[in-house]
């Protein structure tokens, strides 16, 4: 059974209007379930943690009950490897100086130039710390997928740490990073995965990808701003974590300093609230096949609603670039042959000729259509293809909650722009 926009876009408040959100890459929409959890998070026990008082030990249950269920989206082993902070960025940054402390003066750190610079910067900087050599990978301009043979060549340096990106914000290629884990492994690596722009896009298994450590974003799928790192609890529990002297010594807790976002952990609770009632519409026909394969409760809903979005979003992919395609002046950057669907998420980078990425970002948002331009933090990215000095690209990125009919004013709407003198 297909997804159902209609009912979709009933879940999501702020989709009543007439504005069109393609800023989804930047962080999507928020979901109804995120929004009640958080007001009576906020209304009914919002306390600080490990009190001994009624709210602040069911505050206490709520985010025991966000760790489980992110445990379970992801497919961790326990609920003990999901670790909560302020956002992607902060945590890598905070992970990174941690696996410093296990580095030495020529040890070798990879990372490639598809990534956002939030999977890069941080390597980057504790390379100069620690004196290590970071190796990069490129990726092919005609089509921005990753240069794997060079990849490949990277791990004959037998390097310490592996980061790479499992869906390109910048122009949507998702890159085969079951494959990529087990050749980082096989050289005796840690891998880093940046799964921040897939996790709105389709189902993520840590286990079944093999890697040591994951991040992603809640709000970049459907939920408040909140960073989510996943790690294995062996490497957790060894790492040295930059605390408080009185915060526990053992994972989560080592390293989610501070007081936390506890509303903000809650609302995650609610979009994964949403998730699970998103993959409960399939049914149990659908289910049958997937408890064959072991997956049961809200792992199985999460499955369900993940694998329903990516099909559905292979008709916003197709619809995209035919759509973009067909509008005089423009050049897509990443892949464009619809045969390649399952390479790639429905984002879309492009340039209009004569046009400054800017003025065309302007335009659309005059015309309710929300996209961005730029570099995205990408940085790599426009460097590699020559663009970062001329505006970087525009970014339409779509999401399940999207329609094809938006893209068909998308359509319309660009053209009228690159008509525009």
């Amino acid at each position: 059974m297909p997804l159902n926009p209609t009912l979709i876009r009933q879940q999501f408040p702020s989709l009543d209007r007439s504005a069109i959100f393609f800023d989804n890459p930047g962080g999507t929409q928020i979901v109804r379930h995120s929004l009640e959890r958080m007001q009576r998070y906020l209304l009914e026990c919002n306390a600080n943690h490990g009190g001994a008082f009624e709210t602040s030990r069911r505050s206490d249950e709520i985010l025991d009950e966000a760790h489980a269920a992110m445990a379970e989206f992801l497919n961790a082993a326990r609920p003990d490897e999901i670790v909560f902070g302020h956002n992607m960025t902060t945590l890598t940054l905070h992970l990174s100086r941690s696996l410093a402390q296990w580095l030495q003066p020529g040890d070798q750190i990879v990372v490639t130039r598809l990534d956002h610079d939030a999977n890069i910067a941080p390597w980057l900087l504790i390379a100069e710390d620690r004196g290590c050599r970071v190796v990069w990978v490129d990726f092919h301009p005609e089509d921005c997928t990753l240069n794997l043979e060079e990849f490949q060549k990277a791990l004959e340096r037998q390097p310490e740490i592996v980061a790479f990106g499992y869906a390109s914000n910048a122009v949507g290629t998702i890159n085969p990073v079951r494959q990529m884990t087990r050749l980082a492994k096989e050289a005796g690596a840690l891998v880093f995965v940046d799964a921040v722009h897939y996790a709105p896009h389709g189902p993520i298994d840590v286990q079944d990808i093999g890697c040591d450590f994951l991040v992603c974003s809640a709000y970049k799928f459907f939920g408040p701003h909140l960073g989510v790192l996943y790690g294995r609890y062996e490497l957790l529990s060894d790492l040295k974590a930059y605390k408080v002297r009185p915060a526990p010594n053992n994972p989560p807790g080592k390293f989610e300093t501070g007081t936390q976002n506890h509303e903000g952990i809650a609302g995650l609770l609610g979009t994964l609230e949403y998730l699970a009632w998103l993959g409960a519409q399939f049914g149990s026909d659908a289910a049958e096949g997937l408890r064959e394969e072991g997956f049961t409760g809200r792992r199985l809903l999460y499955k369900q609603a993940m694998t329903a979005i990516r099909a559905y979003e292979y008709e916003l992919s197709r619809a995209l670039l035919v759509a973009i395609a067909a509008v005089p002046g423009t050049r897509i950057y990443g892949i464009t042959d619809s045969k390649q669907l399952d390479r790639r998420v429905p984002t879309v980078s492009f340039t209009l000729a004569g046009k400054h990425p800017r003025a065309v970002a302007e335009a659309l948002g005059q015309a309710g259509i929300y996209v961005w331009d730029g570099n995205y933090y990408a940085l790599a990215v426009t460097e590699r293809l020559g663009l970062e000095d001329k505006g970087g690209m525009v970014r339409v990125g779509a999401v399940h909650y999207n329609t094809v009919q938006e893209i068909e004013r998308l359509h319309d709407a660009l053209n009228q722009v690159a008509q525009q003198p």
